[in-house]
Formats: C-alpha cells, sequence, structure tokens
C-alpha cells in the first residue's frame, strides 16, 4: 500500500473512532456533583430476556402496564436506553413493543419484510450494540409470514418476482434449503423457524461488533416466533 493511501485509510479509521466516541458521549447521562446513576439498560441479557417474556405474558392476558406517553417525553429527548434491539419482519400484525408491552425508549427496532439481515440492518444492529449498550438482541418471525411463502413458491414454480423482491427471496433461500432438508409436515413453519436462526446466525457470523458482544457475554441473542392467533412468541 502507498504511503498516501495508508495515511487516507488511518485517517477514515480515526474518523470513524471519533464518531463513534462523539455518539457514545452524547447518551451518556450528566453528573452534576453526584455519581451518576447506572442506565436504564444496564441489566444482563438474562434479566432482559425474563422481561419480554413477562411483557410478552401481559400481552397475551390483555393486562398492560399502564404508562404514561407524554410525562417522560422531554426526558427521553436527551437520550435512549433500550433493554432489547429486535430484527422483526415489517407485517403490520407484528408490533414488537405492544407484543412485549414496552414503551417509547425500551425497544429498538429493526423491521424488514422476512426479518432478513440486510446491510443497514445489521449496521442498525451494530449501532444499538456498540453505542446504545443493549443487553440483547431478538430475531423475530412470524406464523404465516407472505415474505417466506413467496420464497417458497419462488422456489418451487421457480417463476420470477417483480421489482427487487428476488434479492428479498435469494436472502431467504438458505432457510428454505434447511428447511426442506428437514422433511418437516408443516414447511411454511419450519422454514419460518430456520429463517430465524439463520437471521441469528448472520448477526454473529457478518458482524464483529456483535459477534464479539455475544461471544463475551456481553449481550444476549434470541430468536423468537410470534403467533398471530394466540399473540405468543415461542422462543427458539
Amino acid at each position: 500500500m502507498c504511503g498516501n493511501c495508508e495515511s487516507k485509510a488511518l485517517s477514515r479509521r480515526h474518523l470513524m473512532a471519533g464518531a463513534g466516541a462523539l455518539l457514545a458521549a452524547s447518551t451518556l447521562p450528566i453528573s452534576r456533583g453526584r455519581a451518576a446513576e447506572p442506565a436504564a439498560n444496564a441489566i444482563s441479557p438474562a434479566e432482559a430476556l425474563d422481561r419480554l417474556k413477562q411483557g410478552n405474558a401481559r400481552y397475551r392476558a390483555g393486562e398492560f402496564n399502564e404508562r404514561d406517553y407524554f410525562a417522560d417525553r422531554a426526558a427521553r429527548a436527551s437520550a435512549q436506553y433500550p433493554i432489547i434491539a429486535v430484527l422483526a419482519c415489517a407485517d403490520s400484525r407484528v408490533p414488537p413493543e405492544i407484543v412485549f408491552d414496552k414503551g417509547p425508549g425500551e425497544v429498538f427496532v429493526v423491521r424488514d419484510a422476512g426479518n432478513v439481515v440486510s446491510n443497514y440492518g445489521l449496521a442498525s444492529m451494530e449501532f444499538a450494540v456498540a453505542v446504545l449498550n443493549v443487553p440483547l438482541i431478538v430475531v423475530l418471525g412470524h406464523s404465516s409470514c407472505g415474505a417466506i411463502a413467496a420464497a417458497l413458491q419462488s422456489a418451487k414454480e421457480r417463476s420470477k418476482l417483480p421489482g427487487h423482491l428476488p434479492e428479498l427471496v435469494k436472502a431467504i433461500q438458505p432457510a428454505v434449503d434447511a428447511a426442506h432438508g428437514k422433511h418437516p409436515s408443516d414447511l411454511l413453519a419450519a422454514t419460518i423457524n430456520e429463517n430465524v436462526r439463520l437471521g441469528m446466525s448472520n448477526l454473529k457470523t457478518r458482524s464483529d461488533v456483535i459477534g464479539d458482544a455475544v461471544s463475551s457475554g456481553k449481550v444476549g441473542i434470541q430468536g423468537g416466533v410470534y403467533d398471530l392467533a394466540t399473540g405468543k412468541v415461542n422462543l427458539i
């Protein structure tokens, strides 16, 4: 590498490091002569998962926590401390905050059809881990997923979908292949499960930021499938 090119590469790395430090600093609580209180998301991955389980149980029972969406709005303007980052399907029937009975500032959500790991989604999850310090990532699929069904149909009929849909199908195809290999009685349900597992694997293997955080135990990663009929999130 030429000296000039190397200098430019170093400059870019310093710039990225500086940007990350600035973002991190912007989320820290301000100490006014006393020790700063721990951030609201300074909890273990296990505790974060337990809170999600409890929230989903309340949701299924129709016993939501009462919360004032206006009272803390000004306080939330200065920082955010989500306890979970969710990679969810864009399906309008699967709102993660409601499914887990959480309010504003508690859930960092990335959504696209089929809950696939796109480059922008991956970068967003890295932001959640490296800057927002989320203790838990959840890849959330759901029953009767249209994106998964389209991938299955496309594979079966060898048909080509319009627009950018083939890119989505291509991202789901490894899950289709994995499900076929298990010869399940319900191929759609099996592919939905495999797609969640694929998403979890992609997050860890395609990103050193996420992979290292999971390996160290700092961040947990969990899969789940939301049942549209019952409202239950079945963990994988």
